[in-house]
């Protein structure tokens, strides 16, 4: 029986996430204890991926993982979000591992394994197969953290999905990679949407503003540049809209992991059906705000109840 068809695609990374809340300093020789613990699958595709699902996009996961037990983990949960898996590739390497150590002001800072994802290469992208499978949106999550995908042969990977009517997007994330951003500019003209927060944008830049960044991005040929701006909300560049979009204000912030990657989702959800960047920015400003209620990436977005996995071979390589 044919797939039923998707119409979101994310491509990027995928972990093991282990959180852990509070950690607020690191002796080195000491022991430390901390309340509270989440463990499951993350990084910023499958995360991204599984929020898409929640908010009731078909969608499918490209990605490298091994055949661990946190490939497993990560396959299961997948499958109860009724996610498409088929452009999975298992490859002879180990599933990426990050730990978050939350803090008291709720911020993760990730010790993290490439692992997996560094199998992934432009040349394991297949925008005619998605365009094929449906997907009407291909995005890129987790940018900084993919060795493979730091080079300017990606941006011809992304000119082929618009080029086949794909709308393509682009998330960072906190690496030392982005202290040399020349390989993302290729990208930007085959890109209609980019996501960063303010400090990733900063780094990137060298601009210190939300708008100062946002422009510079659209100067060097992205459609709609959008700077996240967490319990602000986010900015907005697009051809006919400049500005703040206002947060969607929370009673209780439990952990900022995966914020990011739910307002990418969110916007994307929106945005596939038909709401301008503005509008988009504020459905992601709310699914980022779901994502801080609970402890880990996910925990604030259940299955659909539909869910039920509609794919579930994979490539292996």
């Amino acid at each position: 029986m044919p797939s039923p068809a998707i119409h979101a695609l994310v491509v990027g990374n995928v972990t093991l996430d282990v959180i852990c809340y509070p950690v607020d300093d690191v002796p080195r020789h000491e022991s430390i204890a901390f309340e509270r613990a989440a463990v499951g699958p993350g990084g910023c595709a499958s995360n991204t991926a599984v929020v898409l699902a929640s908010l009731g996009v078909p969608t499918g996961v490209a990605a490298c993982i091994g055949t661990d037990d946190a490939a497993h983990l990560a396959r299961r949960t997948w499958q109860t979000y009724g996610l498409d898996t088929r452009f999975v590739t298992t490859v002879n390497a180990p599933t990426a591992v990050s730990v978050g150590l939350v803090d008291s002001a709720y911020q993760p800072r990730f010790i993290h394994t490439s692992g997996a994802n560094a199998a992934l290469t432009p040349e394991r992208i297949h925008p005619e197969a998605y365009a094929a499978a449906g997907a009407r949106w291909m995005h890129i999550a987790g940018y900084f953290v993919l060795p493979g995908l730091l080079t300017p042969d990606l941006a011809a990977v992304l000119r082929r999905a618009q080029t086949l009517g794909l709308r393509t997007s682009l998330d960072v994330v906190t690496s030392p990679a982005m202290d040399d951003p020349s390989p993302l500019w290729p990208l930007l003209p085959h890109l209609d949407v980019f996501f960063c927060n303010r400090h990733e944008g900063e780094r990137i830049t060298g601009e210190t503003t939300a708008e100062a960044i946002a422009a510079a991005l659209v100067a060097r040929g992205v459609r709609t540049a959008v700077v996240k701006l967490g319990a602000e909300g986010c900015f907005v560049h697009a051809a006919d809209f400049q500005g703040v979009v206002p947060p969607r204000p929370v009673e209780t912030v439990v952990d900022t992991t995966g914020a990011g990657d739910a307002f990418a989702a969110g916007y994307i959800a929106a945005a596939l059906q038909g709401a301008a960047p503005p509008h988009a920015a504020a459905a992601g400003n709310a699914a980022g705000a779901q994502a801080v209620t609970a402890l880990g990436a996910i925990a604030a977005f259940p299955p659909p109840s539909s869910a039920a996995a509609p794919k579930t071979q994979n490539m292996v390589r």
